[in-house]
């Protein structure tokens, strides 16, 4: 019943910026960590980000460090992801997940946006 919605992908330039949303509904958001992956074709999904369920803490991939912001607004049912100085290896298709859980090294009750393309000209 949990489904969550991507949006904010598109077209720019390497060194542009792009803001990500997704937003959840059919759940009680605030017991949800979040996070985004990116794909792109004939490699695996790959982590990004994430953001604790206070939104107090948040992890990243090294290759994002220092560029890419994570967030939420509870009261939105939202979590963003602030892309800055996007470069071209950023290409990807870019898929919101919550999760409700992490036990034992893997995801519990987990579910997936349908992704948003983000392409980054050189």
């Amino acid at each position: 019943q949990v489904q969550l919605g991507e949006s904010g992908g598109g077209l720019v330039q390497a060194g542009g910026s792009l803001r990500l949303s997704c937003v959840v509904s059919g759940g009680t958001f605030s017991e949800y960590v979040m996070g985004w992956f990116r794909q792109v074709p004939g490699k695996e999904r790959e982590f990004v980000a994430s953001i604790s369920r206070s939104g107090t803490f948040d992890e990243y991939e090294d290759s994002v460090k220092g560029r890419f912001t994570i967030s939420r607004e509870n009261a939105k049912n939202t979590v963003y992801l602030e892309m800055n100085s996007l470069k071209p290896e950023d290409t990807a298709v870019y898929y919101c997940r919550g999760w409700r859980g992490f036990f034992y090294g893997a995801y519990s009750d987990s579910v997936w946006g349908q992704g948003t393309q983000v392409t980054v000209s050189s």
